[in-house]
């Protein structure tokens, strides 16, 4: 089973990007992971809102394998404590199968599209946060599950 952190654009906040980086590195020990960074939409000026949503839920969407589990991370989605959200990955892992794909939408979030074909939401907080720090945030939260899992000492509870 592979896991890909799926992003519409690329992380250009320096220090959003280190820290994302550091975490990237720290996940391959774990399993298969790949950051695959959709390109963002050029010209978008004179689209709407919701034309931006679609167009990106449409690269998002054509990203996908048709068996790929797909959690958005969304802030109307299910809020997990992280030992709790280290359990949801592990039976995720155990039944095996199906790549799993973690998406953090566009500045405007996700189309209905995308909405329609998720087989979760994931919640990172009640708070709003940047779609550039939620990859960092995201990416340090997989790596803590992996380490609840494994028993090592990088939680502490």
């Amino acid at each position: 089973m592979r896991i890909t952190m799926l992003t519409v654009g690329k992380t250009d906040v320096p220090w959003v990007k280190e820290g994302l980086d550091l975490y990237v590195s720290r996940l391959g020990h774990y399993a298969p992971f790949c950051l695959l960074e959709l390109p963002a939409l050029k010209n978008v000026s004179s689209l709407s809102e919701k034309q931006i949503k679609e167009k990106e839920g449409a690269l998002i969407l054509g990203a996908l394998a048709p068996s790929d589990e797909l959690v958005l991370l969304d802030e109307r989605g299910r809020a997990l404590r992280s030992l709790d959200f280290a359990r949801s990955l592990q039976e995720r892992l155990s039944r095996g199968g199906r790549d799993l794909v973690f998406a953090v939408g566009g500045a405007y979030g996700f189309s209905q599209a995308v909405y329609d074909r998720a087989d979760a939401l994931l919640s990172l907080s009640p708070m709003t946060f940047s779609h550039q720090m939620v990859r960092t945030i995201f990416a340090e939260q997989l790596y803590r599950a992996f380490t609840i899992l494994k028993g090592e000492p990088y939680h502490h509870e």
